[in-house]
């Protein structure tokens, strides 16, 4: 075989930088450029195996990447694990030089693979202010993407998001950097495993500030300074390649100040590479390197595009070959393109590649499929992060949960019995859609495979429901559309029943059909097609109203709401949200989520976040608009519990500390309620006064604790002063001397212990190392 022995990038004894200087030695031209195009698995198929006669086709000299080899394919994991096997087999034999690929896939709510667990979709992940959970998910991840022969997955997406109206915010972690960067930061650590050779490639996109989109836009520009860039949306891709060694990144679609990402030398090189030391490789997002020249009009022809997109840092370009084929080969040859460019890139690319370990094993852990795919201990794993992830936004008279003796109950809305509305997009099923064109027709095999066993709200709500309880359902409306054809069924259930519980909200995905995700951007935030008038319909039966939202991204219905005693934001909850969502409306479970995005009372409202200026979140000097509240609807940080808690006994030391030093903030948290429940406690700081204006919070830490009935318990946090740390007017990272006000609480507006601290002596330039505070409990 090519790569053995005598040839030194074949001996796994020797360090990778001299096995990749030797290969890249051997190798022409033609066949660096190969190693920096993708193909799909499906154009080497022949039915669901792999063909040596379309690989000759495909491609000649090499491969570097294969993209979705079960996303993209209508395979069954055992099927993917031997076309993968198949292919890499393929490479090392019948190409000169051996080189295996890098087999690529999505999985930013479970592996988007037919068969593979449908976890809730990352902004539920969020909302478990868990890092631990994040972790746990991805750690099972990886087990079912080596599996198959997969060694790099496109997640976790790390906006830190600001616009509700912009269908990907259900991708991200939420509104703050602090937040974002600590869930991120424990995905890739699952995702990539202690030995990346034995993980999947973690992918940070979309680098970068892709979550604040003109107008809400999906891929329109980005308008904001070079400090808010650093400060903001930049720490969570910071700290996934300071603190996780985050393999590769892939660039956001949008320009920023006139430059798309995808072109920017100053965040592809300059700041990834050499502010941060990132050593690994990015990827283009799909289709990026056309676009520069067709969407952006950045270049006139293809090889010029190729020598803007290389020489900003952009290596592989995905989803195929396009702009790094012919057109790169065309700035080579004609002296446009400096030959050493091309080298860097493919150096990098060939290290990943020995980094995972793929000369030495391409094929991983494949020949495992049956030990990583349909596991309980997956199942429960998808519980608990549902579990703690649906938020209970508002229990008025603490009309949750449902008292045992409830004679019965109105299940009605278009998401009651629709367990595909449960997974948001990059989910299997929603990637599905492209093969049968997003239809539900249970009685088709194939759309009956889209998902793993599921049951909706309203099966789990039957099975779950008590003695003698009767459950009645009616859909009332779909989730987009205009008939109104249900209402009168809807309204006659509510009617006849104690209780009526709406589950709305839209359904994820990529085609028309869907009302969120990729590309599926909205101007209203209102519940989708002509839900709100199903709920005002039910609400004037004078039924109270459980309201269950199942949707990927914030509502804005505060009128709507107010006659509403209770409301459940479920986002979209995976392949165990309707019997979370059961045991959660019966009190077998305790809800415990805290909101990762500010719900605003309406679009117009829009930005809104809590993390604002001084200035900001308010019309001075009258403070509110003139038909509506400046104050959002639910704040960051908010979730209710069926339990109390108190806070108590707050101490902060030292009084005064060095910018190099530590501060010990700690207080007791006790359990008043009849019940056991989680609490996050939650750690806001504020800069009193800096050279430049430094927002009103910054959550700086987060602790999750269980406690019992009667139950108090200590949380210390240990916050490094360097956290303090911002870009002054020079744009040097300082710490500054002054005083620190110090917030504890529930949620970002419910601040239950306020304390001071001073940090003392000079201004202080400081390393950009410090991202989180610690806690403990006792």
């Amino acid at each position: 075989m090519p790569t053995d022995p005598p040839f030194p990038y074949g001996d796994s004894t020797l360090p990778i930088p001299d096995r990749v200087a030797d290969l890249l030695a051997r190798m022409t031209v033609p066949e660096k450029v190969a190693q920096l195009g993708a193909v799909w698995l499906n154009e080497v198929l022949d039915g669901t195996a792999f063909s040596e006669e379309k690989a000759r086709a495909v491609f000649t000299a090499n491969l570097g990447t294969v993209v979705r080899a079960a996303g993209g394919a209508n395979l069954l994991p055992a099927q993917v694990a031997e076309a993968t096997a198949a292919l890499q087999a393929f490479l090392r034999e019948h190409t000169r030089l051996g080189i295996p690929a890098i087999i690529h896939d999505e999985c930013c709510a479970g592996f988007m693979a037919r068969g593979a667990d449908a976890f809730p979709h990352s902004i539920n992940l969020a909302s478990t202010w868990n890092p631990a959970l994040a972790e746990a998910e991805t750690t099972a991840i990886r087990a079912q993407m080596r599996a198959v022969g997969v060694h790099q997955g496109l997640a976790p997406d790390l906006d830190v998001v600001r616009d509700p109206r912009w269908g990907r915010l259900e991708e991200t972690f939420g509104e703050d950097p602090y937040l974002a960067a600590a869930m991120g930061v424990a995905y890739v650590r699952g995702l990539q495993g202690p030995d990346l050779r034995e993980g999947v490639a973690g992918t940070g996109k979309h680098f970068a500030a892709h979550g604040v989109p003109e107008a809400g836009l999906n891929w329109a520009p980005v308008h904001i300074g070079p400090r808010e860039l650093r400060e903001e949306f930049l720490v969570p891709f910071e700290a996934a390649v300071r603190e996780a060694g985050l393999a590769t990144i892939m660039n956001a679609y949008h320009e920023l100040d006139g430059i798309p990402c995808g072109a920017s030398r100053e965040l592809l090189t300059d700041i990834l590479r050499g502010e941060w030391g990132f050593p690994g490789a990015v990827f283009s997002d799909y289709d990026t390197l056309p676009r520069l020249m067709d969407y952006h009009f950045l270049a006139p022809d293809k090889p010029e595009t190729a020598a803007i997109a290389l020489e900003a840092g952009l290596d592989v370009e995905l989803s195929r070959v396009d702009v790094y084929g012919e057109p790169l080969l065309a700035a080579v040859e004609s002296g446009r393109l400096n030959p050493a460019v091309l080298d860097e890139a493919v150096r990098r690319v060939l290290a990943l590649k020995f980094r995972l370990g793929l000369f030495d094993n391409p094929t991983g852990a494949v020949g495992t499929v049956a030990a990583a795919f349909n596991q309980p201990q997956h199942r429960a794993l998808a519980r608990a992060i549902a579990r703690q992830g649906i938020v209970l936004l508002k229990n008025d008279g603490a009309f949750l949960p449902l008292p045992p003796n409830l004679a019965s109950v109105a299940v009605i809305g278009p998401n009651a019995d629709r367990p595909r509305h449960m997974v948001g997009d990059y989910a299997y099923a929603s990637m599905a859609d492209f093969m049968d064109g997003g239809e539900d027709d249970p009685a088709k095999t194939e759309i009956k495979e889209k998902l793993p066993p599921m049951l909706s709200v309203l099966a789990a709500i039957r099975q779950q429901a008590p003695a003698g309880l009767q459950v009645r359902y009616a859909q009332g409306c779909d989730y987009k559309g205009d008939s109104r054809d249900g209402f009168a069924e809807a309204v006659e259930a509510a009617r006849a029943s104690t209780v009526a519980v709406l589950v709305m909200g839209g359904r994820s995905g990529q085609l028309d059909i869907a009302t969120g995700g990729e590309t599926r951007d909205r101007a209203r935030l209102n519940l989708p097609g002509i839900q709100d008038e199903l709920v005002q319909a039910v609400l004037d039966t004078g039924t109270p109203v459980v309201l269950v939202l199942v949707d990927g991204r914030p509502a804005a219905i505060p009128a709507l709401a107010e006659r509403i005693p209770a409301i459940v934001e479920a986002w979209l909850p995976g392949e165990e949200g309707g019997p979370t969502l059961a045991e959660i409306l019966f009190g077998q479970t305790n809800p415990s989520g805290k909101l990762p995005v500010t719900f605003p009372r309406s679009v117009g409202q829009v930005p809104i976040y809590y993390r604002h200026k001084p200035s900001a979140g308010r019309s001075y000097p009258t403070n509110d608009y003139v038909d509506e509240s400046a104050q959002p609807w639910f704040p960051f940080g908010h979730g209710l519990s069926y339990t109390t808690f108190e806070y108590g006994g707050l101490s902060v030391s030292p009084a005064a500390a060095s910018p190099t030093g530590e501060v010990t903030i700690q207080l007791t948290v006790k359990n008043t309620g009849d019940r056991a429940g989680d609490e996050v406690v939650q750690l806001y700081v504020r800069d009193v006064v800096g050279s430049v204006t430094r927002p009103v919070k910054e959550l700086k830490g987060f602790h999750r604790l269980t406690l019992q009935p009667g139950e108090a318990r200590t949380v210390t946090f240990t916050l490094s002063v360097a956290q303090m740390a911002f870009y002054n007017r020079a744009m040097e990272y300082v710490v500054e001397p002054g005083a620190v006000e110090v917030m504890v609480g529930a949620s970002s507006a419910d601040i239950r212990l306020t304390g001071q601290f001073e940090i003392a002596g000079a201004v202080t330039p400081v390393a950009r190392k410090v991202f989180f505070s610690r806690s403990a409990e006792h």
